[in-house]
């Protein structure tokens, strides 16, 4: 299941739930050759073959082999971001395959987290609160591929790797300027959890305590003999939008929500400050990392 928010007319009504539909290991809707991965293969193939251009000398000066531009055209694989541009360049589309790219992009995440996505890239502040895996902008490039490859039902292959590349680019996040301000709660037990064997799990330490000294970041270990604990209800993240409203975030077994409303935020809210109190300190946090490293 997914969730839909009528968020951009800002209604502020309770989240609803909508299913989609599992096929094969996939939801409908989430995987290449759907929607606009389709459209724009499509678009693709009409402007290649207006500039006289086969599929082997397209592919050539695009720097890509002809099966790789015969997936994209045929909606099985979703470009990234720097294909869509030089395709436009190379075919003289002036501008049309690039007006397409934002979608595509989306496309790249599944269909319960895109709306997510939308406002995460935007957003002028982020507040996370982990108690099953490390949180997928924190996540190595090891640790992350590990996190897709243990899920159920299976994932294909190429789809574990169109995921990988969309939880990377998201990390752009630390770059962006202004620079947003991101905090994250994290459950200790999560860093105990040696998702992809012992080795991931270290570079993932050490992802974490480079990320933790940004000072746009802070990162919170919840220590896991705390007795009193705030966050029984499970992960969840609060988003500062670029409008300046705060939405919140909830997700569970593939099935997403998105809150506008102010009574349902104000209590997440609450939640969240009362696991920083109880959480150690950022500076005892990165603190406890660093004794992870030196013990193994």
């Amino acid at each position: 299941m997914t969730s839909v928010r009528d968020e951009e007319a800002g209604r502020g009504q309770a989240a609803v739930p909508v299913s989609v539909p599992v096929q094969g290991g996939r939801r409908a809707g989430d995987e290449p050759g759907s929607g606009v991965v389709t459209a724009f293969g499509r678009q693709l193939k009409l402007l290649r073959i207006r500039a006289g251009l086969e599929r082997p000398e397209f592919g050539k000066r695009m720097g890509y082999s002809a099966d790789t531009v015969a997936s994209i055209e045929q909606g099985r694989r979703i470009p990234q971001a720097q294909f869509i541009e030089k395709a436009d360049e190379v075919l003289g589309a002036g501008g049309v395959l690039v007006a397409l790219k934002e979608e595509v992009a989306r496309a790249q995440y599944p269909a319960y987290f895109r709306d997510m996505a939308r406002l995460e890239a935007s957003a002028l502040g982020l507040h996370v609160y982990a108690a099953h895996a490390v949180p997928g902008l924190l996540q190595t490039e090891d640790y992350a591929r590990a996190v897709f490859r243990m899920q159920r039902p299976l994932l294909d292959d190429e789809v574990i790797e169109q995921r990988l590349a969309a939880r990377l680019m998201r990390q752009d996040i630390f770059a962006r300027r202004p620079a947003p301000l991101l905090s994250f709660v994290i459950e200790e037990v999560v860093l105990h959890k040696p998702i992809g064997g012992r080795a991931p799990l270290r570079g993932q330490w050490e992802h974490i305590l480079l990320v933790g000294r940004h000072r746009n970041v802070e990162i919170q270990v919840m220590p896991t003999g705390r007795e009193d604990h705030a966050g029984l209800g499970g992960p969840f993240t609060l988003i500062d939008n670029a409008e300046g409203r705060r939405l919140a975030y909830t997700e569970v077994q593939d099935d997403s929500r998105l809150y506008a409303d102010s009574a349902k935020v104000r209590e997440l809210e609450a939640r969240y400050g009362i696991l920083r109190s109880q959480a150690l300190t950022p500076c005892e946090s990165l603190a406890l990392v660093e004794e992870l490293l030196g013990e193994k």
